[in-house]
């Protein structure tokens, strides 16, 4: 069960995640031993399984990412799944209900780049049909 206190260390670390012990502490207004304590809790507990990179805005800028619906056959969606995760462009996959069994989170270089792989997936052994649709613009990221 995590805390307010440990809520709002989490929140600084999504901000950033290599923010250093004294820097979170300070923002905490808590000793550096008392960061470095929720940390090992929390990590021990399993609400942090680990630290990621965050991409520049200039960097993330240029590339062009998509939803793409995947409707795939029962007895093969395992082995779609274990293709899709050896796909670097392939950010996220979820599990759906629906017309739909999965929505992958893809990114490209181009659309060109974004084409290809779009392709690559509908060709996939035990895929379907799929539907994708071009992220033009991210409102709201939290």
């Amino acid at each position: 069960m995590t805390t307010d206190a440990d809520r709002a260390l989490i929140a600084l670390l999504r901000d950033n995640a290599r923010a250093s012990t004294a820097e979170l502490a300070r923002r905490l207004g808590v000793s550096r031993t008392t960061v470095q304590s929720r940390l090992e809790r929390l990590e021990k507990s399993g609400v942090i399984a680990g630290y990621s990179v965050r991409l520049s805005p200039d960097y993330e800028k240029n590339l062009v990412r998509a939803h793409i619906l995947v409707t795939a056959l029962p007895k093969l969606s395992a082995s779609v799944e274990a293709v899709l995760r050896r796909i670097p462009e392939v950010r996220t996959l979820h599990s759906i209900s629906g017309n739909f069994d999965m929505i992958i989170v893809v990114e490209a270089p181009s659309v060109r780049d974004l084409d290809e792989l779009i392709d690559r997936i509908g060709a996939l052994e035990g895929v379907e049909r799929t539907l994708s649709s071009i992220i033009l613009s991210t409102r709201i990221d939290r």
